[in-house]
């Protein structure tokens, strides 16, 4: 699993989210949530495959945004991911965006 963290606001993962990268991914999530304001935006396009250890990660994440006065936006989703986020309607809690735009 690959981070990529700007100022708090914007982490870009690649790899897999799953029970093996849990730990790495929670601590660097929970770190962008505290060191920002606003919008967290996590940029999910380099993102191959999501297990339910890495959708708790997404939810614990979710939930300390919302406590800190933030919110949490998944952008660049695959449609495998997209597919499965709607499936067990966690579309309805997490907000998901629109991918990144190029610079």
């Amino acid at each position: 699993m690959q981070t990529t963290v700007t100022f708090g606001q914007r982490v870009a993962l690649a790899g897999r989210v799953d029970a093996v990268a849990a730990a790495g991914i929670r601590s660097v999530l929970h770190a962008a949530v505290l060191d920002g304001t606003g919008e967290l935006t996590v940029d999910m396009s380099g993102v191959e495959a999501l297990d339910a250890v890495g959708l708790g990660v997404l939810m614990g994440t979710h939930r300390l945004a919302a406590s800190n006065g933030r919110s949490l936006v998944l952008t660049g989703c695959r449609p495998r991911i997209t597919r499965l986020l709607r499936a067990i309607r966690l579309h309805r809690v997490l907000q998901l965006g629109e991918p990144p735009a190029l610079a």
